[in-house]
């Protein structure tokens, strides 16, 4: 039977691109030095943590396993977390390696506070100021530690997108219980408005004047499609996400399940008598018109979903800010 190839994604070929960085510094480090006796501990961790990284990468899961996997994330989670503790000790493995401070500060002080005692230490650092064994203990710590910062928050991310795939489902299941309820008892729910005060005649979204089997789906369709409109604005505000758990797809989702649901809720106002004497409906087409902006107003509230997104993913992989670059680690 042929080998089955693993999956290319986009989580796996940065994680490829820098496994192919630490093979080559491990490369470069030459034979093992016998007067750094710790060095070559540092080199055969680098190889260890490297091996563990390439299995991750290629390796590919039975079907039926694959779900809790992508669920889990622990194949993303544990190649990025054996990655970075390969990077540790490559830099490590190196006599040489205060030769990389500059660009070991700037990646720390990605995810450590300015106050955090181990930045604040590798800012300080001299080359030749303290023993060899001392400096490298200084960059292990305050590299591990920003590390640890960035994989706590790419396990935030993935809690997140768990979340709002949950929140959907639930959404998805009470608008499909409110559409088969709508078809099996016609009127149950009721969507159609009587304006009497205004002398208009009564209108249902299906276009008659008394209930349909199709009411409800139709109010929900243009109540998404509604939504649909507020993702679109979402896609065209949204920045670049470096982070391997992409949240624009689960956003959108929310919306639209939450639109369709809210189409509803709103066009019962509209029935209840709630906006009585501010809001004529004339017509079929404008009862449907209300669900469309009823489906955009959850924009409303899932702004606030939005930001707190925002927040999430730049705490995983920081992006460019006023203040100057800035490139993350992950």
């Amino acid at each position: 039977m042929a080998e089955r190839k693993p999956r290319v994604t986009d989580w796996r070929l940065v994680v490829q691109s820098r496994l192919d960085r630490v093979r080559a510094d491990l490369a470069a480090l030459g034979p093992p030095d016998p007067v750094d006796p710790e060095g070559d501990v540092w080199r055969r961790t680098a190889e260890e943590q490297a091996a563990v990284v390439e299995a991750m990468l290629s390796d590919r899961e039975p079907w039926w396993r694959m779900v809790p996997s992508w669920w889990s994330g622990w194949y993303i989670e544990r190649a990025w977390r054996a990655l970075h503790e390969a990077e540790v000790a490559t830099i490590s493995a190196e006599r040489g390696f205060l030769g990389r401070l500059p660009g070991l500060q700037a990646r720390v002080a990605q995810y450590l506070d300015d106050d955090d005692p181990r930045r604040r230490a590798l800012e300080a650092l001299r080359p030749g100021e303290f023993a060899p064994a001392v400096e490298r203990a200084i960059v292990v710590d305050a590299l591990r530690a920003a590390y640890d910062n960035s994989d706590f928050a790419h396990a935030g991310s993935r809690a997140l997108r768990n979340k709002l795939i949950a929140a959907s489902l639930v959404l998805f299941v009470i608008n499909t219980v409110l559409g088969v309820v709508g078809i099996v008892r016609p009127g149950i729910l009721p969507l159609c408005v009587d304006p009497k005060e205004n002398a208009l005649p009564t209108v249902c979204p299906g276009g008659t004047a008394k209930a349909s089997g199709v009411d409800v789906w139709l109010v929900q369709v243009l109540g998404a499609f509604g939504a649909v409109l507020a993702a679109v604005v979402l896609l065209l505000r949204r920045r670049p996400s470096l982070s391997p758990y992409v949240m624009i797809g689960y956003q959108a989702l929310i919306k639209i399940m939450l639109g369709a649901a809210l189409a509803v809720v709103g066009i019962l106002a509209l029935g209840a008598g709630v906006t009585s004497g501010l809001i004529g409906i004339p017509s079929a087409a404008a009862l449907l018109l209300w669900a469309v902006i009823f489906g955009y107003a959850q924009q409303i509230g899932t702004r606030l979903l939005d930001k707190y997104t925002d927040e999430v993913l730049d705490q995983a992989r920081p992006l460019p800010d006023a203040d100057g670059p800035r490139v993350a680690p992950r």
